[in-house]
């Protein structure tokens, strides 16, 4: 990529170019950055769309589902017309609507212990917005193996938890120092029997988006070894503490 910024770049960013923490240094890292989105749900809907208008050079979105009506309350990237069609494509299709200069790659897949490391290689940072422990952990582990930056995001009912990995720093923790992989369940991700309001998707996928943002800029306070806690029935936000096990 060009040192310069195009005359249309600058016109399309031109509201976070001023911004003393990005400006043209910052754009460039943010168009030269490559992002995996995992899961196109109610969090890798709102965190895609926040990554592409922000200008993310290139992204791969995974998952194997297809659209269905309960999915549209808080999958901001899906429409009515949208049933029974591939999550992926369709997400694909309206992310190039929003920004054609990107690079977009689709994986209709489950991830698992055979197709992930030819997919995670090929990207800088992660965004897991899956629905169920086993995916979490798959993607964890492998992040940790190759060294990937991650943004975990998990939501229920009100509620939203976000973490951030930097696995090129040894001190890291991660997923499974906060989790205990035999004392868990899939039913608190599971929106079919917890419940979600839509806007807790919204809100958590773009705060999973921002965090990969500062990331790749290198901006701002960052969660490591901490979990961010948000309460939207209360209004409560917190970070908890945890240690590298």
């Amino acid at each position: 990529m060009s040192n310069n910024l195009s005359k249309s770049q600058i016109e399309r960013f031109s509201r976070q170019l001023v911004l003393k923490n990005v400006g043209a240094t910052g754009q460039k890292k943010i168009l030269n950055s490559k992002i995996l989105i995992v899961g196109m749900g109610g969090l890798g809907c709102p965190a895609s769309e926040n990554l592409i208008r922000a200008g993310v050079g290139s992204i791969g979105l995974v998952d194997n589902d297809i659209v269905n009506l309960s999915n549209i309350h808080r999958q901001s990237l899906f429409n009515s017309k949208d049933i029974k069609k591939s999550k992926v494509s369709v997400a694909a299709k309206k992310l190039k609507d929003i920004n054609p200069n990107i690079k977009i790659k689709t994986f209709n897949i489950r991830l698992n212990e055979k197709n992930i490391k030819n997919i995670i290689r090929n990207y800088d940072l992660v965004i897991d917005g899956s629905d169920n422990f086993k995916t979490k952990f798959l993607v964890n582990d492998y992040c940790s193996k190759f060294k990937k930056k991650l943004v975990t995001g998990a939501i229920s009912k009100f509620d939203g938890h976000v973490f951030t990995f930097d696995f090129k720093d040894k001190n890291t923790a991660s997923l499974k120092s906060f989790y205990q992989e035999d004392e868990i369940s899939d039913d608190i991700l599971n929106c079919e029997f917890e419940g979600v309001l839509g806007t807790t998707a919204s809100i958590v996928g773009a705060t999973q988006a921002n965090e990969a943002l500062k990331m790749i800029i290198e901006i701002g306070q960052n969660l490591k070894n901490q979990l961010l806690i948000i309460d939207l029935l209360n209004l409560n936000f917190r970070k908890v503490k945890f240690k590298k096990k």
